[in-house]
């Protein structure tokens, strides 16, 4: 059943940061822009043989099962974990997409012929803390995935058919990242004064860490992708000419307009698109 909407108070967006409202605002957007699709109903294209080349050469598939495997299961702990009910119903079902993602993984991989080992995650020992990891993670993954997505989609490096039945993820993934930086903000807003400063902490020590994990990633796909006949090259020749600068242009375009159509209300992840606006005037063109 749907509320009324929440108004920002009097006190302007600070004010509102950590209220009820606030909170109420998130997990109500959070739960309206769900899509209920299964990944079973999923129209999984028959592809020729050079998109079927393309796709399984890409030295990410072990990586990514992995990762929506660990990720499902925390972010399912934590949502059994929050004690809050409204707070709770959203994050479970954040887990269910999260497991959705997991499903829709072992599905290409199989249709395709990909192998992959089997993985069984552990459930994290501090769900909140774990969540909150995944969060920042999310934040740098997504930037950088919406342009990469953008170019796969303008170079035909993946047949339109398969644009198509991962658009869906992609968008979840920007409601995945708003909902973080506003649980975060939340969160901390809630908290006495004397308690910020260890919470700006963990939040700056969860940032790096995933910051690092992401650059240890981005080193073994490269070695990954080495092993591979011509795997740079290629992929190269098949996504186009393009410079750096260009890259993180498209990147920053693509953040904009994916997160664009939900509530201006709500916070918008913010670090590393600054970072990526500073960086591009040293970005060769």
């Amino acid at each position: 059943m749907k509320t009324s909407i929440p108004q920002v108070p009097e006190g302007g967006l600070d004010s509102f940061i950590g209220s009820t409202e606030h909170k109420e605002l998130l997990c109500r957007f959070f739960v309206e822009t769900h899509n209920p699709y299964a990944p079973d109903s999923l129209p999984w294209p028959a592809l020729g043989s050079d998109a079927r080349r393309r796709l399984t050469a890409l030295p990410i598939w072990e990586e990514a099962v992995k990762t929506e495997a660990e990720t499902a299961l925390a972010v399912t702990s934590m949502g059994e974990a929050e004690k809050d009910p409204v707070l709770s119903h959203a994050i479970k079902l954040q887990g269910y997409e999260e497991s959705r993602h997991a499903q829709i993984l072992k599905l290409l991989t199989q249709k395709y012929g990909i192998p992959v080992p089997s993985f069984n995650p552990t459930a994290p020992r501090d769900p909140n803390w774990a969540f909150m990891r995944i969060g920042y993670g999310e934040c740098f993954d997504s930037f950088f995935a919406f342009g990469l997505f953008a170019l796969a989609r303008e170079s035909g490096f993946f047949p339109p058919e398969l644009v198509t039945l991962f658009e869906p993820i992609m968008q979840e993934e920007g409601r995945h990242i708003i909902f973080h930086v506003n649980w975060v903000a939340y969160n901390q807003a809630k908290l006495p004064y004397a308690g910020r400063p260890g919470y700006v902490f963990r939040r700056g020590l969860a940032m790096w860490l995933q910051a690092v994990s992401r650059l240890k990633t981005a080193l073994k796909v490269g070695r990954n992708a080495g092993t591979q006949d011509n795997f740079t090259m290629n992929a190269h020749k098949s996504f186009g000419d393009f410079s750096p600068r260009a890259f993180v242009e498209l990147c920053l375009s693509e953040n904009e307009r994916r997160l664009a159509p939900y509530d201006k209300r709500l916070l918008r992840p913010a670090f590393v698109p600054a970072v990526a606006r500073s960086a591009l005037k040293f970005l060769p063109a």
